[in-house]
């Protein structure tokens, strides 16, 4: 197989040995203010490479393009990036080989693949769209026709056809069902199955059977990782792969090398938490979390560097959400003020969910309903949030539930209606998925309204119906999980109700979803005790404590403490 600079191991001075160096941080000190108020939770590493040292490793892609030999290894690595999903770093590889070698068909293609990114929330706007069919146009006139190369064009032309319905999902189909005769003419390719398995697993939610569009994906990819452990497509959509209920114990192994794989890349560094998050893992979540959060802000993005990415963002929302698990709520608020003070954020979908998000965790978590009923919407204002509909939803939901805690019912009503709003706008938009995640909003906040009205078959049907809704719905790979899951909201409601033995059920169930929930774990504590079952409450304050953070404050940490010494 052909050396290439972006192979994991080369022999003498293999790539662990520069992993660990490469992974250090600069003066083995915190930077707090490398971008505005920054905090010491981000290991910032130096990005620093001496003259001729190789570039990070990103694992092994020989992908075989018909190019000049001089620009293959800068081809690959174009294609792995792609397979990490660093999309900005992508098209400046795939621009720079066009430049060096303008022949080179594949480049043009790679540089419009970047420009959708199936399994992300960003959608292209009409100028990416023209931009990637010009590309593809350029790919077009360059290749050889009815060959393997002509149909990867083929297929990307599916996608940015002008031609074509501009439905954005459609557009995925298209690109699907092409990619799957491309995968058809030669099952033996590898990228072709790779590609293949990300467009089974952009497909999935669109499908009838999302877990087996999930279980095909993984079983390519098991088929790529026994040729080539190290290949960064199998690697991280193996992991998409497994972000699915059911199947996040899959694969482990394979989980846990993405890091070794690419140690300077936010994404790789950031994606093996999507698995950790669903075993409630907290301390890696955060360990990764801080390491992806360094390296995505030292990644400028768009025109001129002008923003910083949207991983960042990300990967604080991670972040937060492992905190505030812990009862670490100074740890999550710093974060959140990181977040927001951070200056140039990429003015994405992911930024705008992380904004909404993470201050809507951080008051509904810590069941400060005063705080939750005061979160302000659409902000910052500088967003396009009319193209967001989900992400301000969070906001109104956390609103409506404060409201709901605070006796405003005139409140309530405001932010269910607004919920019912923007789920038609997300449906009109052709975004199901995300019209279904609001409605699960909504239904949760129309069963705690009909509770403070008295109504407990309202109140209980509701929610029952927002835990189905939640069931059938998948987990976008955008959040760790639900805002709130709605089976531990029902358990919530079932305790004020003061029925213990239905919220007993409904936190055991949702502890088998979403394991180690802080509110969960002392939701089963408190039904317990209400049940007279003191043993189980101690267990369960005890599984409270040795998640929790030592330092935090939070009144179930207090209350686990005194029931374990008075028992």
């Amino acid at each position: 197989m052909r050396s290439s600079v972006v192979r994991l191991a080369t022999g003498v001075g293999d790539v662990r040995t520069r992993v660990s160096l490469g992974h250090r941080v600069s003066g083995c000190v915190f930077r707090a203010g490398a971008t505005a108020a920054l905090t010491a939770f981000f290991l910032v590493p130096s990005t620093a490479r001496a003259q001729g040292e190789p570039q990070e490793p990103l694992g092994e892609v020989d992908f075989g393009a018909t190019c000049d030999p001089a620009v293959l290894d800068a081809f690959d690595r174009g294609v792995a990036l792609l397979h990490h999903m660093t999309y900005p770093a992508a098209l400046a590889a795939f621009e720079a080989v066009t430049r060096r070698d303008p022949a080179c068909a594949l480049a043009y293609w790679g540089a419009a693949m970047t420009l959708f990114q199936p399994l992300w929330p960003n959608r292209p706007g009409p100028e990416e769209l023209r931009r990637g069919w010009e590309w593809m146009q350029e790919a077009r006139l360059r290749v050889r026709p009815g060959g393997r190369e002509s149909m990867f064009v083929s297929a990307g032309e599916a996608f940015f056809d002008p031609a074509g319905d501009p439905d954005y999902w459609l557009r995925i189909e298209r690109w699907a069902t092409a990619t799957a005769a491309l995968y058809r003419s030669d099952p033996d390719d590898r990228e072709a199955r790779a590609f293949q398995a990300l467009a089974l697993l952009a497909a999935a939610s669109r499908q009838g059977d999302a877990a087996a569009h999930h279980a095909e994906a993984a079983r390519l990819l098991e088929e790529i990782l026994e040729e080539e452990p190290t290949h960064p497509g199998a690697v991280h959509y193996t992991i998409h792969a497994n972000d699915f209920r059911g199947r996040e114990r899959m694969s482990l192994d394979v989980v846990r090398t993405y890091g070794e794989i690419a140690p300077d890349n936010a994404h790789a560094l950031h994606m093996p938490t999507h698995i950790f998050v669903l075993l409630g893992r907290w301390d890696e979540v955060i360990d990764w979390n801080r390491r992806a959060a360094a390296a995505a802000l030292a990644q400028r993005v768009g025109p001129s560097g002008a923003h910083v990415w949207d991983e960042f963002p990300h990967a604080v929302e991670y972040l937060v959400y492992a905190h505030l698990q812990r009862g670490d709520d100074a740890a999550a608020a710093d974060l959140i003020r990181s977040l927001n003070e951070t200056p140039d954020l990429q003015p994405s979908f992911k930024t705008a969910f992380h904004y909404a998000s993470t201050s809507a965790r951080y008051a509904l978590e810590r069941r400060d309903w005063q705080a939750a009923g005061g979160i302000r919407v659409r902000t910052p204002a500088t967003l396009a949030w009319d193209s967001f509909p989900w992400p301000e939803a969070i906001a109104w939901f956390a609103r409506g539930l404060g409201a709901a805690h605070t006796g405003a019912p005139g409140a309530v009503d405001e932010s269910i209606e607004r919920l019912r709003e923007l789920s038609r706008t997300a449906a009109d938009a052709g975004e199901p998925l995300f019209a279904g995640q609001i409605d699960i909003l909504r239904l949760e906040l129309e069963g705690w309204q009909a509770f403070v009205l008295g109504d407990r078959e309202t109140a209980v049907g509701r929610l029952e119906d927002a835990v189905s809704l939640e069931e059938r719905t998948p987990k976008h790979p955008v959040t760790p999980g639900p805002t709130v899951p709605a089976l531990e909201l029902l358990g919530d409601l079932h305790l004020a109700l003061g029925e213990p033995d239905a919220a007993r059920d409904a936190y055991r169930a949702s502890n088998d979803v979403a394991p180690g929930r802080f509110n969960t774990l002392l939701g089963l504590a408190r039904a317990s005790v209400a049940l007279g079952q003191p043993e189980a409450a101690r267990a369960y304050y005890a599984a409270l404590l040795e998640g929790a953070a030592p330092s935090s404050s939070r009144a179930g940490v207090s209350e686990a403490r005194a029931f374990i010494a008075g028992g």
